[in-house]
């Protein structure tokens, strides 16, 4: 079986990939290997034409490939909230929530990606247009020849001077900041922005109906490995660093620990109502959802007793 992650030097999809590279997918009874695809639409397509089985991304990106919720549900979180950053170029002498700063700027974000900042902005009185503020690829985030990391390939891109700032993961906002060219303006998650982007989006886990329905005991192991996954790095967030050593350069590796730590407040694998309400919206907001599709035709509630383990 596989499981597609669109970003792999990164902390936002690392449950998923450590649930394979610690074992917990095995331990459960799936041979389950890692594979890179990115953009996420693209991962979420792959998924939907029977290439890969799990998709370890944000969830809202799932409309890309199934429209209206047709066809596929969130397992269970990775974890919690809006895990995405604004970084700014240090030398601008930014202030942290100070989203003045984007005004006249470019900013790199993927695919999909965008689409949060894109939405936090207006909810925080930001007209892109009104205050000339570009949204774009990150240059080099992919080629023809293969794909690369987004969030290192941001602050690469940030540290040429090639962006004003960019909308990533806390591996690019880590290393952006400790090269000193980076400042991070707003951390979602942890409060930064207006209230309601908190439940824009989350790191899921997904699968098709088509599986769900022919094979519910695979869909049913796949949330009992990521559970234990996320239990075994709250036990021990130490043992992110075995995996980063198996999957990413030394720089990343040597971050990884400290950043999972960080986020180990938000390893809960629960999907709320509230959660999926917040999501419709934004998903209407930004013309991706059409309807209001009820919860059971988003989350894979039948596993709900599994998420607390």
């Amino acid at each position: 079986m596989k499981l597609a992650v669109p970003d792999l030097v990164s902390n936002s999809y690392f449950p998923a990939a450590a649930a394979v590279e610690l074992g917990f997918f095995a331990a459960e009874g799936l041979d389950v290997s890692l594979e890179l695809i990115f953009p996420v639409d693209r991962a979420y397509r792959e998924m939907r034409d029977c290439n890969i089985d799990f998709v370890g991304g944000s969830a809202h990106s799932a409309l890309a490939a199934f429209p209206e919720w047709e066809g596929a549900k969130l397992l269970c979180a990775q974890a919690q909230g809006m895990y995405w950053f604004l970084v700014m170029r240090a030398d601008l002498d930014v202030r942290r929530g100070d989203l003045d700063i984007i005004k006249g700027r470019k900013i790199g974000a993927a695919p999909w990606v965008e689409m949060g900042l894109r939405r936090l902005l207006i909810d925080a009185g930001i007209d892109s247009e009104r205050d000339k503020v570009t949204i774009a690829p990150v240059p080099g985030a992919a080629t023809d020849g293969g794909i690369v990391n987004f969030g290192m390939t941001a602050a690469r891109a940030l540290e040429a001077g090639l962006i004003d700032g960019f909308w990533a993961n806390g591996m690019g906002a880590e290393m952006a900041v400790c090269r000193g060219v980076g400042t991070v303006v707003l951390d979602v998650r942890r409060g930064d922005g207006p209230k309601s982007c908190f439940n824009y989006t989350m790191s899921a886990l997904a699968t098709t109906d088509r599986l769900i329905r022919h094979s519910p005991e695979v869909a049913a192991a796949a949330v009992r490995a990521l559970v234990k996954t996320q239990k075994a790095l709250k036990a021990d967030p130490e043992r992110a660093s075995e995996v980063g050593r198996r999957l990413f350069p030394p720089d990343a590796a040597a971050l990884i620990a400290e950043l999972v730590q960080r986020d180990l407040p938000y390893y809960d694998a629960s999907i709320s109502h509230e959660f999926v309400g917040g999501m419709n919206a934004f998903c209407r907001d930004i013309g991706i959802l059409q309807s209001d599709p009820p919860y059971e035709r988003v989350v894979a509630a039948q596993f709900a007793d599994l998420w607390r383990g």
